[in-house]
């Protein structure tokens, strides 16, 4: 499998949670988290039809969105990329949450924790909503297996 670096993103090393709280934080409307999100998603660099083909497309959102793993000794690397610009920036801040994690790190903690902490969830379509699970269970699914 093609390694996670070729993938390019900042995501989880030079932005990290700590990063995006920050970043966040100050932003009380909507429309300006929104903003963020679409300035992250255009961070992310858009995958190579070889990426796309080693990547899994994940049912259930709104947009088609892809999502790969490599492994490196116990740590996993995902890289990944949308049609979408809003889903593009949730995918950000999911590969802000899980890049370089362990299998048993990402098992331990929800994927997901890092949008309730920014205040992320409570506002996205149900669409959209269901689509952030599906890459959660994705995220967890990968491992699942590398435990396995």
């Amino acid at each position: 499998m093609t390694h996670a670096d070729l993938a390019g993103h900042p995501f989880g090393t030079v932005i990290t949670e700590e990063t995006l709280k920050q970043t966040f934080a100050p932003l009380s409307q909507w429309e300006d988290k929104y903003r963020q999100l679409i300035l992250l998603g255009k961070q992310l660099p858009a995958l190579s039809d070889e990426l796309k083909a080693q990547a899994k497309e994940i049912a259930g959102c709104e947009n088609r969105v892809w999502l790969g793993v490599s492994v490196s000794g116990e740590k996993l690397h995902f890289f990944g990329d949308s049609e979408g610009r809003i889903v593009r920036g949730l995918l950000a801040v999911l590969l802000t949450a899980i890049e370089g994690k362990s299998a048993a790190e990402l098992l331990t903690h929800s994927p997901l924790a890092l949008f309730d902490e920014l205040g992320l969830r409570a506002q996205l379509s149900a669409s959209r909503g269901q689509g952030l699970i599906a890459l959660s269970e994705a995220v967890q699914d990968a491992a699942r297996q590398v435990q396995a």
